[in-house]
């Protein structure tokens, strides 16, 4: 059965175009907004350190990576060891290649990260886990 409203589905798809481009400025925009408190908020803090202004309770995600780096480090790592390697050994090269501080709240936010990209190789099939002796399961490619 052909498309009997060939204008309406355009009509859509054009609006849709539309809402998608004015999304993406007003994150952009988002960003910068929070961006410019946060500065004002620390020029208040010179002059008044104990005045608590309200923080914007959404900010952008902490230590983003590119699409893709995690699963590229994970592969690349897996393929190069010798042994089954934890997930900790991981964060730990992703913190050091990124330059990050290997503070607490970086590490867990990057042990999410790298648990959740071997859990979806796991699901696929790529990777498989490894008993290993302590708190840490390894992690090897499938072959």
């Amino acid at each position: 059965m052909e498309n009997e409203r060939p204008n309406t589905v355009a009509g859509l798809l054009s609006k849709r175009a539309e809402l998608a481009k004015l999304l993406k400025r007003v994150r952009a925009d988002e960003r910068l907004i929070i961006s410019d408190l946060d500065h004002i908020d620390g020029a208040i803090r010179l002059f008044e350190p104990e005045v608590r202004a309200d923080r914007v309770v959404r900010y952008p995600t902490q230590h983003r990576a590119k699409k893709g780096e995690v699963v590229r480090l994970v592969a690349r790592m897996l393929r190069e060891a010798e042994r089954p390697i934890t997930s900790l050994d991981i964060v730990y090269e992703q913190v050091r290649l990124r330059g990050l501080k290997p503070n607490d709240a970086t590490l867990v936010t990057m042990r999410k990260r790298v648990g959740a990209c071997l859990t979806k190789l796991k699901a696929d099939g790529t990777v498989r886990v490894v008993p290993l002796p302590g708190l840490y399961q390894g992690w090897e490619l499938a072959r």
